[in-house]
């Protein structure tokens, strides 16, 4: 999270366990501007190298799946409360940031509660 100036002033980076990539990116909008409410922001420019959350956030693309309806809402609600909340698409190579720190929260989660996660198994072949 950057300041005025562009400076570093918060990190988020937290493990949520199994869930989707579009699940991940709302946690991500809805952890963020939480953390900038707590600091005393009025103004957000949520960025993202997710295409759908912008354009969801946006009100471009419907919000069709109903967990991301429920997240949809959240972040919202939480960008209700800032004077002027506005998001942008960028392009994931310029987003490096964001993924060391969502890399982080993947490790600190499995070094954690996800510590004896596996992933299941592939399904069988039908034709083989």
């Amino acid at each position: 999270m950057a300041g005025p100036g562009g400076e570093v002033v918060a990190e988020v980076a937290e493990g949520i366990g199994v869930a989707t990539n579009n699940v991940a990116e709302y946690r991500a909008a809805i952890a963020g501007l939480a953390l900038a409410k707590d600091l005393g922001a009025e103004q957000v420019l949520l960025r993202s190298d997710s295409k759908l959350l912008i354009e969801q956030l946006s009100g471009r693309f419907r919000v069709k799946n109903p967990t991301l309806q429920r997240l949809h809402q959240e972040v919202r609600a939480l960008a209700r409360g800032f004077r002027d909340g506005r998001y942008q698409h960028v392009p994931r190579e310029e987003n490096r940031e964001a993924d060391r720190l969502a890399n982080r929260g993947v490790d600190d989660w499995r070094a954690a509660e996800g510590a004896g996660y596996r992933p299941p198994e592939p399904a069988p072949e039908l034709w083989e």
